[in-house]
Parts: structure tokens; sequence; C-alpha cells
């Protein structure tokens, strides 16, 4: 029982001195002017504009702004910081601007395969999120967007 007790006590103390700030990722908040993004490139609906901010743009972006009471306790926030550091590896819509036309066009054929088999947002993401929950309305809104604009990329480059 002692050896219990000591193993409890060292794993308490190892959790509160990860507790300390010092241990923290960087939150994913710039203070910088969002050239880059999509809406600077394309003509986005302001319907699908509010969507993508509600649904998307706390891991696709270089601005989440909806960061949880949980995301300051250890290991949670490195958790939330490499699920976010993925999530923008593979969208990330504050630097669409900058993609090739190929990618761009994949990556709206991608946003609308996405929604329409309901795999974005993730459903982790949802139930913490009630306000990222996307009726089925905004959701067909959404794919019809992201396809027109695939077709739209898709013609408009010389590069296909």
């Amino acid at each position: 029982m002692k050896k219990f007790k000591k193993i409890l006590i060292a794993l308490v103390i190892l959790f509160l001195i990860l507790q300390i700030p010092f241990f923290q990722p960087t939150k994913n908040f710039t203070e910088a002017e969002p050239v880059n993004d999509i809406t600077t490139v394309y003509d986005v609906p302001k319907d699908i504009q509010n969507n993508l901010h509600s649904a998307c743009y706390d891991c696709h972006s270089n601005y989440t702004k909806d960061y949880p009471w949980y995301s300051n306790i250890q290991p949670v926030s490195w958790w939330l910081d490499k699920h976010i550091v993925e999530a923008k590896k593979e969208l990330n819509f504050s630097e669409f601007a900058n993609y090739s036309a190929k990618r761009k066009a994949k990556k709206f054929k991608e946003i609308a395969e996405e929604m329409e088999e309901k795999t974005m947002p993730l459903p982790s993401y949802t139930l913490m999120h009630k306000h990222a929950r996307l009726s089925d309305a905004a959701i067909k809104d959404m794919i019809d967007w992201a396809r027109k604009m695939y077709v739209q990329v898709k013609a408009d480059s010389t590069a296909f």
C-alpha cells in the first residue's frame, strides 16, 4: 500500500508540474491580417462564411477563437494543439490563397465529400461545440458551394 501511495503522490506532483504555463503550447491565433484567407481570393457567400467560421476555422485556420476551458489542462492542451496542427496541414483556410490551382480544386472537392459524408466537423468537436453543428440545409449549401467552386477553379486553371 505504501508503494501505491508513493506512486499516486508522484503522479499527482507530475500532473501539477505539467500545469505550469511553461508547458502550454502556443495558442493558434495571430494578429496578422488574413491576406491569404479563402475570402480574399474567392467570393464566399456570407452564409457559407458564417458556417466556415463556426464549424471549420477553429481547427482549419490561423485563428482558433473557441478554446474550451479544458484546453488549459495538460496533456489535453498538447492533444488539441496536435489536432489543430494536423488539421491546418490538411486544409488551412487562412493560407488558401497560397495553394496551387490544382490543390485548391482538390480541397474544394474534399470539402464537398467530407460534408456529404458528415465526417466534418468531427463528431468529437461538435459534441463540445454546439455552434459547430450545421443543419442539413447548411450542409447542403456548403456541399453545393464547394462543388461549384471545384468546377470554377478547375475551369479557370490551365494546370489540368
